[in-house]
C-alpha cells in the first residue's frame, strides 16, 4: 500500500464475525425498473501528495469514461486514515459506494465479509481476462484457492533509497546490498546529528512489512500452512530482533524514530538528516518533499547474502492497491465496465505514471516510462523477489498485534532498555495470544 498506511490498518482490528446481509450500492435505480442507473460512486484511495492532487489526476479519466459509456462516476478520494473504517461501516450499513479502492493486504479480510464481488472466470473475462495481470499482483487479491475479491490496480514494492550527497561526502561509492553492509554503511553515516537509516517505529503497517520480509529471509512465516498464527518460531523472533537491532544494537536509526508514524522519516531524508530509507514507490513522495530526482538513488532492498529472489532472498512484500466492487451494487454492469476501463492498458499507463507506481497489467509494463531506473528496480522486484503478505482472514489482526509488538520493542530500544531474544519472543507470544483461535 502506498506510503505506509498505518492509520488505516493499525488502528482498527477487523472483525467479520457478522454475516453481512446487505451491502454496497451507492447508486439507485428506478423502482420496479430493470434499467441500470447512469451513475457510479467510487471511493478512491489517496495516492498522491494530497486529496486535491488525486482529484486532478482522476477526474479527467472519469470524464473520459463518462464520454465513452454515458456513465457518470461520482468521485470521493478517501484519506487512508478513514478508508478502512468507512469500508467496514459500508459492509454493515449498505450505504457504500459501487466501486472502491482497497489496500491489497486487506483483500482476504474484506473477502471474508462476503460484501465484495468475487472475480470468477466470467467476471475476469468481462475485463479482458485474468492472464492480463502479473502473478505477484494476483497473489494479493484474496485467499488462495478462492476466486479473488478484487482486481489489481496499482503495484508497489519496497526498495532502498539513498541520499547521493551524503554518500559522496562519506566516501561511500555504492549502496549496501546485504544487511551487514547496511549496518556498516549506516554507522559511517550516523554522526554529527545525522543518521544512517530512517524508520517509522510507530507505524504498525511498516513494521509488519519489514519484519515479514526479514522472516522470509530467515526461512519463517508468521502463519502455518493451515492458517494458524505462528509468531514465536525461531525465524520470526530472529527477524523482529534483527529489525529492532538496527536501532538497539547497530545504532544506525535515531531513537526518535521510535515515535515516527506519518512519513517523518521521509521528511528527514529530504532534509539530509537521514541517509537511507526503506520505502515503497517513494519518488512522488520525495518530489512533494522538494527533492530533485538527481538527489537520490534507488537500489533493491537488502538480503542476508547473495542476490534478491523468492524464498530466503525475498526483499519486499507485494504492495499495492486493488479495485473492488460491492456485490449488491445496483449497477453491476457499469461497475465492471469501470473496472475494465481503469485496468485497461491505456489507463494503467496514465495512472501509474502519475503516481510513480508499477502497472499490474503486463502489457502496460512494457511502456518505456517504466524502464526509468527508479521504476525499473520496483518492477524487477515485483517480478522476481516480492512475496504477498499472508492472505488469511486474520491478516489485519496480524498487522495490529505484531506491528504493536515491534512498536513496543522500538520504544524499549529508544529508552535504552535491552532488546533480547527473550524479550522479543515474549512480545510475540503476547501478540499471538491476541489472535482468534482457529
Amino acid at each position: 500500500m502506498r506510503r505506509i498506511r498505518a492509520a488505516a490498518v493499525s488502528a482498527v482490528t477487523l472483525s467479520f464475525a457478522l454475516t453481512v446481509a446487505a451491502c454496497g450500492g451507492g447508486s439507485s435505480g428506478t423502482e420496479g425498473s430493470n434499467e441500470q442507473p447512469k451513475t457510479l460512486t467510487y471511493w478512491a484511495s489517496n495516492q498522491g501528495a494530497s486529496l486535491e492532487v488525486d482529484k486532478k489526476v482522476l477526474q479527467p479519466e472519469l470524464d473520459k469514461f463518462e464520454k465513452r459509456t454515458g456513465i457518470e462516476v461520482k468521485l470521493e478520494v478517501v484519506p487512508w486514515g478513514d478508508l478502512l473504517n468507512r469500508i467496514l461501516t459500508a459492509t454493515t450499513s449498505g450505504q457504500g459506494p459501487d466501486v472502491l479502492n482497497i489496500g491489497n493486504t486487506w483483500s482476504a479480510s474484506l473477502q471474508s465479509s462476503g460484501a465484495l464481488l468475487s472475480w470468477d472466470a466470467k467476471n475476469f473475462e468481462a475485463i479482458g481476462g485474468k492472464d492480463r495481470f502479473v502473478e505477484s499482483a494476483l497473489g494479493s487479491t484474496g485467499v488462495q484457492g478462492q476466486d479473488p475479491a478484487a482486481v489489481p490496480l496499482y503495484s508497489m514494492a519496497y526498495a532502498l533509497y539513498y541520499n547521493k550527497k551524503m554518500f559522496a561526502d562519506a566516501g561511500i561509492e555504492q549502496p549496501p546490498t546485504t544487511w551487514k553492509e547496511l549496518a556498516e554503511t549506516g554507522r559511517k553515516l550516523s554522526e554529527d546529528g545525522t543518521w544512517g537509516l530512517g524508520a517509522e517505529g510507530s507505524n504498525l503497517s511498516n513494521n509488519i512489512h519489514q519484519v515479514f520480509v526479514l522472516a522470509k529471509q530467515h526461512g519463517a512465516d508468521f502463519f502455518t500452512a493451515d492458517g494458524k498464527a505462528d509468531f514465536t518460531s525461531d525465524g520470526a523472533v530472529a527477524a523482529v530482533k534483527q529489525y529492532v537491532d538496527l536501532m538497539a544494537k547497530d545504532k544506525v536509526i535515531a531513537p526518535g524514530n521510535a515515535e515516527y508514524a506519518q512519513n517523518q522519516s521521509l521528511s528527514d531524508f529530504a532534509k539530509d538528516k537521514t541517509a537511507m530509507v526503506l520505502w515503497q514507490t517513494a519518488s512522488a513522495t520525495f518530489a512533494s518533499q522538494g527533492m530533485n530526482e538527481d538527489e537520490w538513488g534507488v537500489a533493491p532492498a537488502p538480503v542476508q547474502s547473495g542476490e534478491p529472489g523468492l524464498g530466503r532472498a525475498t526483499n519486499s512484500m507485494v504492495a499495492g492497491i486493488n479495485m473492488a466492487v460491492f456485490k449488491n451494487t445496483k449497477n453491476i454492469d457499469g461497475a465492471k465496465k469501470f473496472v475494465k476501463f481503469m485496468t485497461s492498458d491505456e489507463e494503467q499507463i496514465i495512472l501509474n505514471k502519475a503516481y510513480g507506481s508499477i502497472p499490474p497489467a503486463k502489457a502496460a509494463q512494457q511502456d518505456p516510462a517504466f524502464d526509468a531506473p527508479a521504476l525499473a528496480v520496483l518492477r524487477d522486484t515485483l517480478a522476481t523477489s516480492a512475496t504477498a503478505l499472508p492472505q488469511v482472514p486474520e491478516e489485519s489482526q496480524f498487522e495490529t498485534v505484531v506491528g504493536t509488538a515491534v512498536k513496543e520493542l522500538f520504544a524499549d530500544a529508544a529508552a535504552g532498555r535491552a532488546v533480547t531474544t527473550e524479550s522479543v519472543r515474549a512480545k510475540l507470544e503476547k501478540a499471538q495470544q491476541q489472535m482468534p483461535e482457529k
